[in-house]
């Protein structure tokens, strides 16, 4: 049997803290779909397009991801493709919170689909694509926290 896992988020920018969990879940999980929400209420940097590109170019290495987006509730998404489980990066305990609400809900919708948790590596542990967009927007150094291939999509951003 065939376990598979939907990793989800905005990814507005990925960051090195979103590849950590990713190549960690893929360890784990015999595929993991990486699956770029699309929220029509939010008002992205990058297109869905544009992000689903760029999580595409970081994670061509990784044989076991796959890449794509969503409109939604998770939950359906993750029917729609077999996943048994979620993938969630926790950086702090106010994470946590917001997860548990979050896992906790998905369960009411579909008991089917497990939630997994993985600690990011401490390095990352103060990482948001928010931080990063901000720093990027003032020319500041992202090199350490992003791929090349975002640091670059960025600064095209903000030229």
């Amino acid at each position: 049997m065939t376990r598979i896992a939907v990793c989800p988020g905005s990814f507005d920018p990925v960051t090195n803290g979103h590849l950590d969990i990713i190549r960690r879940g893929a360890k784990v999980f015999d595929e993991v779909y990486v699956a770029v929400l699309t929220n029509s209420s939010k008002k992205p940097l990058f297109s869905t397009e544009e992000r689903t590109e760029l999580i595409r170019k970081v994670t061509k290495d990784i044989k076991n991801v796959k890449v794509d987006s969503f409109n939604g509730l998770l939950v359906d998404y993750a029917k729609s493709i077999h996943a048994d489980a979620i993938i969630r990066g926790l950086r702090a305990v106010s994470d946590f919170e917001y997860e548990m609400q979050i896992t906790s809900m998905n369960r009411v919708l579909n008991e089917n689909i497990e939630t997994f948790f993985i600690m990011t590596n401490n390095q990352y542990s103060f990482l948001s694509s928010s931080i990063v967009k901000e720093a990027a927007k003032y020319h500041a150094d992202i090199s350490e926290l992003v791929p090349w291939e975002v640091e670059k999509a960025l600064r095209e951003k903000f030229t």
